[in-house]
């Protein structure tokens, strides 16, 4: 089977919850209006890291959504 006849899993934006294109150059965001909402939150400090980042949480691709605390 081709890719074609596999589609991709279905994602959505973490800000509004419309679906996410992997393909979009927002991704993982459904628009840039989207990431830099979320930007925003980051500099207003909405966002927090809970623990000091390992260097192999970052080698190995684990800093999933734990590492974040929700605003």
């Amino acid at each position: 089977m081709t890719d074609s006849q596999h589609p991709a899993p279905q994602r959505v934006c973490p800000i509004c919850k419309a679906p996410a294109d992997i393909n979009n150059q927002a991704f993982p965001f459904c628009s840039p209006r989207c990431r830099l909402i979320d930007l925003n939150q980051w500099m207003e400090g909405r966002y927090s890291v809970t623990r000091p980042l390992d260097p192999q949480d970052i080698d190995e691709g684990q800093t999933g959504g734990d590492d974040v605390a929700p605003p």
